[in-house]
C-alpha cells in the first residue's frame, strides 16, 4: 500500500485519504445508531468494516503526519464530512421506533383520529384537562422513516394547533399493527 501512495501525487494521496476518512467515520455513525437501537449483528459487521478501513487510513498518515500537516488537515477535513455525512444517512435511513404524543382539543382529536383510522394507524386516546380547556392525548407508535410525513399530515389538518411530542423507543410489545 506505500508502495503505491508513494508513486502517486501528494496531494492525490491526501483526497484519497480524505474519503476514505468520510468513509470510516460514516460507517461509525451508522453503526453507532444501530447499537443504540440493538441492531447488534449489523454493527458488529460495519465495526469490522470500520476497523478496515482505519487501519488503511492510519498506516497511510502514520509516518508522514510530521513531514505533511496538510495531509493532517485533510484527514481532520474527512472526519468532520464523515459525521456530517453519517448524521444526514442516518436521518435518511430513520432506524428504529418513534412514539408521538399529540395533544389537541376536542374538535382536532376527531379529526385527527379519523385520519389515523382512514391510514389504517393505532392509536390511543387519553382524556385531559388543559390549562383552559378540555384536551386529548393521542398516543402513537410507529416506525421512525414514518413519524414525519405523519406528523405534516396532522399539523395540516388540524392548522397546526396541536402540541406535539416526539420520542425514540428502546422496546415495545404488542399494539395494533406493532406485533414485535
Amino acid at each position: 500500500m506505500s508502495e503505491f501512495l508513494t508513486s502517486i501525487h501528494p496531494a492525490a494521496v491526501c483526497f484519497i485519504v480524505c474519503a476514505a476518512k468520510i468513509i470510516e467515520i460514516t460507517i461509525q455513525s451508522l453503526k453507532t445508531c444501530m447499537m443504540v437501537k440493538g441492531q447488534k449483528l449489523k454493527a458488529a459487521g460495519l465495526g469490522f468494516l470500520e476497523c478496515v478501513v482505519w487501519g488503511l487510513v492510519i498506516s497511510t498518515i502514520i509516518g508522514t503526519l510530521g513531514d505533511n500537516l496538510l495531509l493532517l488537515a485533510f484527514y481532520c477535513l474527512g472526519y468532520a464530512a464523515g459525521l456530517f455525512l453519517g448524521a444526514t444517512l442516518e436521518s435518511k435511513i430513520a432506524l428504529g421506533t418513534s412514539s408521538l404524543q399529540l395533544i389537541a382539543n376536542v374538535g382536532n382529536t376527531q379529526k385527527i383520529i379519523e385520519y389515523l383510522k382512514a391510514n389504517s394507524r393505532g392509536y390511543t386516546v387519553f382524556e385531559g384537562q388543559g390549562s383552559t380547556d378540555r384536551m386529548n392525548m393521542i398516543f402513537i407508535v410507529l416506525p421512525r422513516r414514518d413519524s414525519a410525513p405523519l406528523l405534516k399530515e396532522i399539523r395540516a389538518i388540524c392548522q397546526n394547533n396541536v402540541f406535539v411530542v416526539v420520542d425514540d423507543v428502546n422496546k415495545y410489545a404488542g399494539g395494533y399493527g406493532m406485533l414485535k
